[in-house]
């Protein structure tokens, strides 16, 4: 709100004008009206049209910053006794600038300090994943090192148990001609004992097919203290060798068919093992023999005992050749000293005991027996 402009003839403003003294009316002139006493009440606002109005009624407006207040206005002098003015040329009234628009009412706040929040949990947990992480990959690098720590004596204890047996099967089979598996003792590890060239305890199987020519023949060994190592002519010892030798009597039968063909009707028939005296039967269509196994130049041999040969002209003596030769052949002449210490006849067939002690392995050359060359 404006107040309206003061009289425009000259004189200065009704506030500003010192006030005159008490007398008679002047002149010529109307008697001047006093100005009203400023009201104690607060400003108020006054509508308009076309201007905002303002939502809140009878509140002071806000001090906008500007120059700083003056000095407090000192009060009026008192009047002095001058001649009256003429009145003069009005001057140009000072036009008012439009003020700013009212500002809505405010309502004041009051700032609260708050404390610093706590850090988030998603921080805490990605600590104890991180911590949880770390330790679980330090674990698998454990279990890894662990694994190849075990793996590699495992694997280079397998590796051995395969080149030993090998070896060692490989020279069965060349002697036998049949096949043959080969099995080592628990302790100490094959590793062990293939880095010191010292083997405590080897056992071969063969599989039972033959023993070189003789059919049905099967042979189990048991080696002990073998130690290698490398000499003239030799490469190491055994310290004993023990095994045994079984024939079937389904296998005399063959071996005697395919060795001696003119034999042959002698085993058209069964072959009985008869344990009680020691011998076996060989029954023809019309011949028979009966033979007894017996210890030859540390070989079996089948001897015979009787002969029935009806309308033949073979005699005992040429039926006892034909049987040495195919015994000889298939139990005598083996390498390291083998030979025959017992043998027995059993309900299934023929079984001999074969033994050497403290044999040197030989190196295979020269006139010795190639089967060992590779050990």
């Amino acid at each position: 709100m404006t107040n309206p402009p003061g009289p425009g003839n000259g004189e200065p403003p009704e506030r500003g004008r010192p006030l005159r003294p008490a007398g008679p009316p002047n002149r010529g002139f109307p008697p001047r009206r006093q100005p009203p006493v400023p009201s104690e009440s607060p400003t108020r606002h006054i509508p308009q049209p076309g201007r905002p109005q303002s939502t809140a009624r009878d509140v002071p407006r806000p001090q906008q910053p500007g120059r700083p207040p003056g000095p407090p206005q000192q009060p009026p002098p008192p009047p002095v006794n001058r001649p009256p003015q003429q009145p003069g040329p009005a001057p140009n009234p000072r036009p008012q600038q439009p003020g700013p628009p009212p500002q809505p009412h405010e309502q004041l706040t009051t700032r609260i300090s708050t404390p610093t929040p706590p850090p988030p949990p998603e921080a805490t947990e990605t600590g104890k994943r991180s911590f949880f992480a770390n330790r679980t990959s330090l674990l698998l690098i454990l279990l890894i090192v662990a694994l190849v720590v075990i793996a590699v004596p495992v694997g280079a204890e397998l590796y051995a148990r395969h080149v030993a047996s090998t070896k060692v099967a490989n020279a069965v089979q060349c002697e036998v001609q049949d096949g043959a598996s080969v099995s080592f003792s628990p302790v100490p590890p094959v590793l062990w004992q293939y880095l010191t060239k010292d083997y405590s305890d080897i056992s071969v199987q063969t599989n039972g097919n033959q023993v070189r020519q003789a059919k049905g023949m099967k042979v189990n060994l048991d080696i002990r203290d073998i130690k290698l190592a490398s000499g003239n002519n030799s490469q190491g010892t055994i310290g004993s060798l023990s095994g045994t030798i079984s024939w079937s009597t389904d296998g005399i039968k063959q071996s005697i068919q395919d060795a001696i063909p003119g034999l042959g009707k002698f085993v058209s028939g069964n072959v009985t093992a008869n344990p009680s005296d020691g011998t076996i039967t060989i029954k023809g269509t019309f011949d028979s023999a009966t033979v007894k196994p017996q210890i030859v130049n540390n070989g079996l041999s089948l001897q015979v005992v009787s002969l029935s040969a009806l309308g033949s002209n073979m005699s005992t003596a040429t039926v006892q050749k034909n049987l040495d030769d195919l015994t000889s052949k298939a139990t005598q002449n083996y390498p390291l000293g083998i030979h025959a210490d017992s043998v027995k006849v059993t309900s299934s067939g023929v079984e001999g005991a074969f033994s050497t002690r403290n044999a040197t392995i030989p190196s295979g050359g020269g006139n010795q027996d190639p089967c060992l060359a590779n050990l």
